[in-house]
């Protein structure tokens, strides 16, 4: 079955009036069509053996001017008598003519005389000869005496009325579904974290219910995040204030061994608190545009460059691609820096194709094991062995990766390498 909901409730609508129209046609040929022809060939037939009969058993006047008269006012057949010669050769029989079939059979029915017919020489016209003791009965007439001959009128307005409606019921059904089109497509932006425009409730009464309640989610979603970031805000300035505070009572303290650990802690946190924010305000606030993502690269291998790593970067593809540019950066910049961190070489591979972004991050470091990778996503996990995504971090590096993979409908794997170390696959919809 097509997968479209138009294509399928076109089809509910076409195949009952397809299969309909289908019964209706077979019935009208086969029994009013077939009835009426065989009526009319049998009157056409009845009227011809009254003919003969009178041929047969009165008397005639020389010239058999009575007869052709009877025929052409009485009968309304073009009559004529012929001396006696043999019938010309039967004609060629026509498939599926019921006029040929059915006057055949009632002549040798009713008359029971050697004949001659033919119903395909001249279409509007059919003729008989029948051969009688010393002469020979020659009858033209109509072909439209003999069968029904409007049966086609019915089918072709059966036909026509139905595409008629057909296309009428296209485009009503394209109307009926827009809307639903519509909200799928506001959905589907909403979850890419891409701004909705000229979106309103529209069409039928479910429809539009189930807009309005879309609507009313996306503003309890983005309420609740403008109250989480508004209280983050004011976390992080009071807490910041407080790490201020102790930097500057070391600062007065002077340098000795044990202040110059104390800075290290109090760094430590202020880096703690920037990843703790980082990750409960995710990426909601910053607006979609488009970025140059082979520009966005190359600013990666520099970073892994500077780590200490030998890096390169290749994209193919359209780079120009809409996303949230800074958000996209920092997943990225998490997963090249650690990438950097714990191998000699770091390959970025970048691919705009098919309605996707795809960027894979190779090295040959020590890798991850394959039950772990799933773990190294979950906020504050460090691995105890291998190597550790977040050495010296809050272990929150990989899960803001992938929570902003996913704000942008995507996700984010973690595979073997051809490098022999970690390969990671950022793919998000493009």
């Amino acid at each position: 079955m097509p997968k479209g909901l138009y294509t399928r409730a076109l089809l509910i609508i076409v195949v009952p009036m397809v299969v309909l129209q289908s019964v209706l046609a077979f019935v009208f040929m086969e029994r009013h069509y077939q009835l009426v022809t065989n009526r009319l060939s049998e009157a056409v037939v009845r009227e011809i053996a009254a003919v003969v009969y009178a041929l047969e058993n009165y008397p005639q006047d020389a010239d058999f001017r009575l007869i052709e008269e009877m025929g052409s006012r009485a009968l309304d057949m073009t009559v004529s008598v012929l001396p006696p010669e043999p019938l010309p050769p039967p004609r060629p029989k026509p498939y599926f003519d019921l006029v040929d079939h059915n006057l055949s059979r009632e002549i040798s029915e009713r008359i029971g005389k050697p004949f001659w017919i033919d119903t395909i020489g001249r279409s509007r016209f059919v003729e008989l000869r029948i051969q009688l003791k010393d002469k020979v009965l020659r009858v033209v007439t109509r072909r439209s005496q003999t069968y029904a001959s409007n049966s086609h009128i019915f089918l072709v307005w059966m036909i026509c009325t139905s595409l008629v409606l057909i296309v009428i019921a296209m485009i009503f059904l394209r109307n009926q579904i827009r809307p639903i089109e519509r909200l799928a497509n506001a959905a589907e932006s909403f979850g890419k974290g891409r701004p909705i425009e000229d979106f309103r409730p529209s069409g039928a009464r479910e429809v539009r219910r189930a807009a309005q309640a879309f609507i009313e989610m996306r503003r309890r979603i983005e309420r609740q995040l403008e109250q989480r970031t508004t209280m983050l805000a004011g976390v992080s300035h009071d807490l910041r204030t407080i790490l201020t505070r102790f930097r500057l009572q070391l600062a007065l303290f002077g340098d000795t061994p044990e202040t110059a650990g104390m800075k290290r802690d109090v760094n430590e946190m202020k880096h703690m608190l920037e990843d703790y924010l980082a990750f409960a305000r995710g990426d909601g606030g910053e607006t979609v545009e488009g970025t140059d993502m082979s520009l966005m690269l190359e600013e990666l291998e520099e970073e892994a460059e500077i780590i200490g790593a030998a890096a390169r970067s290749t994209f193919t593809g359209d780079p120009e691609v809409l996303l949230r540019r800074h958000a996209v950066k920092r997943s990225l910049m998490n997963l090249v820096t650690n990438a950097a961190r714990h191998s000699a070489s770091v390959t970025i591979t970048g691919r705009h194709a098919d309605g996707w972004l795809t960027v894979t991050i190779d090295d040959d470091g020590p890798g991850i094991p394959a039950n772990e990778r799933e773990n190294v996503f979950r906020p504050f996990y460090r691995l105890d062995e291998a190597r550790n995504q977040d050495e010296g971090g809050s272990g929150l590096g990989l899960a803001i990766a992938r929570d902003i993979a996913r704000s942008h409908g995507g996700d984010i794997q973690l595979e073997d390498s051809p490098l022999g170390g970690l390969r990671a696959r950022f793919r998000i919809p493009g």
